[in-house]
């Protein structure tokens, strides 16, 4: 009867020692997606080990940039690793697939690309990056007041690609602006000259470009290659060194919206977001080095405390590992209110699995090489 007391004693001591917090990751570090999966893992690194007591372990794994493979890693994450929660994907597509298997095996996910979340009916999935929607409008914005009338697409042939267009059609019919062209391309995509060609053709007043990471240089140097030279315009998913590096000179004077942190050191100092960002600049340039900072870094960055503040209130009902843990992380994440980030201050809610306003977009420009931030 002792033996049995004293084994049963031993599982449950040792069971308490080796409870850990499992956070899996699946970042795009091959692929299409490579120029924004690489930092995230870079960010990753940085991310405690330790969290209200307990130990935290993150399992990164490659999802080459494909859907398929994906959804294959988050299956894994959950049935292999048995995780907590997933940081997901920083390309769309495929995100799009990690979150329907997430909310299919309640597990939350927090993806790191703006995917389209109807919280009633995806209920584990959450976002970091600022919403489409929320960052067209500023490009819209900026459009109407320097006259824009006539704007011209070309983007990605995906769910990305569709929502930039969609977005901008609709927000600029309501600002009295015309978009002439619904020019696609793929990711894997080398020349998108015929596109481009068909895009100046209708001589836009400016260009927006719906694409992401250093495919998005493409439509960029074929347009001033053919002698625009108008406003371009692009998304926050291009806002990289990497996207200068390959778009070269004729990035120069590019428009796009991004969270406050890439230009962190020229916000005034009463910004909100200010303090946050320079933190974690000093972290992350202090590791990888000066002018490495990269806003797909920084929403890794912003998943991590996002489930840093949900980790004490998910530890004051369940032992992570359980379904009852994934459960209370899920209803914790959904419950965070004025989370301070790089990006944006967070405060989810049963209707808003983004939670961002306003604060959270800054317009920024090429100048000299450099994104600096839009006066």
């Amino acid at each position: 009867m002792r033996k049995k007391l004293l084994a049963l004693l031993l599982a449950a001591w040792s069971g308490a020692v080796c409870a850990e917090v499992v956070v899996g990751v699946s970042v795009s570090s091959t692929g299409p997606g490579s120029s924004l999966g690489i930092y995230v893992a870079n960010a990753v690194a940085l991310l405690p080990r330790t969290v209200a007591g307990e130990d935290v372990r993150y399992v990164l794994l490659d999802d080459t940039s494909d859907p398929t493979v994906g959804a294959r890693n988050a299956r894994k994450l959950i049935t292999e690793e048995k995780v907590d929660v997933i940081i997901g994907s920083s390309t769309v597509p495929v995100a799009i697939a990690q979150g329907s298997v997430a909310n299919e095996a309640k597990i939350p996910l927090i993806a790191i690309c703006p995917i389209p979340i109807k919280a009633a009916e995806q209920p584990y999935s959450f976002a970091v990056p600022q919403p489409i929607p929320l960052m067209v409008n500023a490009l819209l914005d900026h459009m109407q007041a320097h006259k824009v009338k006539n704007l011209g697409y070309i983007g990605f042939s995906d769910s990305w690609g569709d929502m930039n267009y969609n977005f901008a059609k609709s927000g600029g019919e309501a600002r009295g602006i015309t978009v002439t062209t619904n020019e696609r391309y793929t990711r894997n995509d080398t020349s998108v000259n015929s596109q481009v060609l068909k895009v100046v053709s209708t001589k836009p007043d400016a260009i927006f470009v719906g694409a992401s990471g250093t495919p998005g240089a493409l439509p960029q140097l074929a347009a001033v290659d053919r002698g625009y030279r108008q406003q371009i315009y692009h998304t926050h998913g291009v806002v990289n060194r990497d996207f200068i590096r390959v778009a070269g000179k004729s990035a120069e004077g590019v428009i796009a919206p991004t969270g406050a942190v890439v230009v962190a050191e020229q916000l005034s100092d009463d910004h909100p977001l200010k303090a946050t960002g320079m933190d974690f600049l000093e972290r992350y340039e202090g590791r990888y080095g000066a002018g490495s900072r990269n806003a797909f870094a920084a929403y890794a960055w912003d998943a991590g405390l996002l489930i840093q503040a949900a980790i004490p209130v998910a530890l004051q009902k369940a032992k992570p590992g359980t379904p009852e843990f994934r459960q209370a992380l899920r209803d914790a994440l959904e419950s965070n209110k004025e989370v301070k980030g790089t990006h944006a201050v967070y405060s989810m809610s049963p209707s808003d699995h983004y939670g961002v306003d306003e604060r959270a977009r800054v317009l920024v420009q090429v100048k000299d090489g450099e994104w600096k931030l839009s006066q």
